[in-house]
């Protein structure tokens, strides 16, 4: 039976599985279309996110992970160069209507959703209770997504209601910068 869960240290080995099947560097070409992961983290990190910040909520069957999705706020990334320029441009946007500031936001994802439980609701109740974990700390949640990757900019916009807030380019890649509202998320939810 499926459960969802934040995840412990003993669930490493199976996080760490998922992200390389469906890793961007690794995946397969059968799989490549429906979707890939672009962030990698090494093993401390992964520890920290897990021990330090409650940051990844899971989908396991049993002892076997089938999804997961990460959380945090802006600091635990900085020391990556896509969320560190995520950082500087952030507080040049708004977001309905509101400067977008750091200390008010974070940030989520990656999110990978094994093959066999997609189109399940999966992606809903992982994205749902990952969100649960920050509504209280953080008004609103940010994500970016890979323009070429078509299933997760779709269900992001269309399961989720994430909005565009802008596109931007880093290195080769074109991202879109997307985020929601946690209190209207909230609302929806009850």
């Amino acid at each position: 039976m499926r459960t969802i869960r934040q995840a412990e240290a003993s669930d490493i080995d199976g996080i760490k599985a998922l992200l390389k099947k469906y890793h961007k560097d690794t995946i397969s070409d059968e799989d490549r279309p429906n979707g890939f992961v672009t962030t990698a983290i090494s093993d401390e990190k992964l520890k920290k996110l897990i021990s330090e910040e409650d940051g990844v909520t899971i989908i396991a069957d049993g002892d076997k992970v089938l999804g997961f999705c990460f959380a945090a706020p802006w600091e635990f990334w900085e020391e990556w160069p896509l969320f560190r320029h995520m950082m500087d441009i952030i507080p040049e946007y708004s977001f309905e209507g509101k400067q977008l500031v750091l200390s008010e936001t974070y940030q989520y994802g990656p999110m990978c959703i094994d093959s066999s439980i997609r189109g399940t609701g999966a992606f809903e109740e992982l994205f749902f209770a990952s969100l649960s974990k920050f509504k209280d700390r953080f008004p609103v949640m940010l994500t970016f997504v890979n323009q070429i990757n078509g299933r997760s900019v779709k269900a992001h916009t269309e399961k989720a209601h994430m909005e565009t807030i802008c596109p931007f380019d880093f290195g080769d890649n074109h991202y879109y910068l997307m985020g929601i509202r946690t209190e209207r998320l909230q609302a929806e939810e009850q």
